[in-house]
């Protein structure tokens, strides 16, 4: 658990609760929606954000894009999670 003050680590944070959440960066550009989140089957480890980028952000280069041209954003990355997913940039 997260000491008082601090926000939860990513881990702790139900995945239920960012199911459908908008993803903003922290310069405050909205980049889209979480579409899924990827883990290592073994530790249980979260890795990245996959997120399904709004039409302005589809070129955004700060982030790896798949196939599909969503975009991965490794967890590390998340500042907060409210309304938003806050992504630093």
């Amino acid at each position: 658990m997260a000491e008082p003050g601090q926000r939860p680590a990513m881990p702790e944070i139900l995945a239920e609760n960012l199911s459908g959440k908008a993803v903003m960066g922290s310069d405050g550009t909205e980049l889209g929606m979480l579409y899924n989140i990827t883990m290592n089957i073994k530790t249980g480890e979260l890795k990245d954000l996959i997120v399904e980028p709004h039409e302005e952000t589809a070129f955004d280069s700060n982030f790896d894009l798949d196939e599909d041209g969503r975009f991965h954003v490794p967890v590390h990355r998340v500042q907060a999670v409210k309304d938003y997913i806050v992504i630093e940039r």
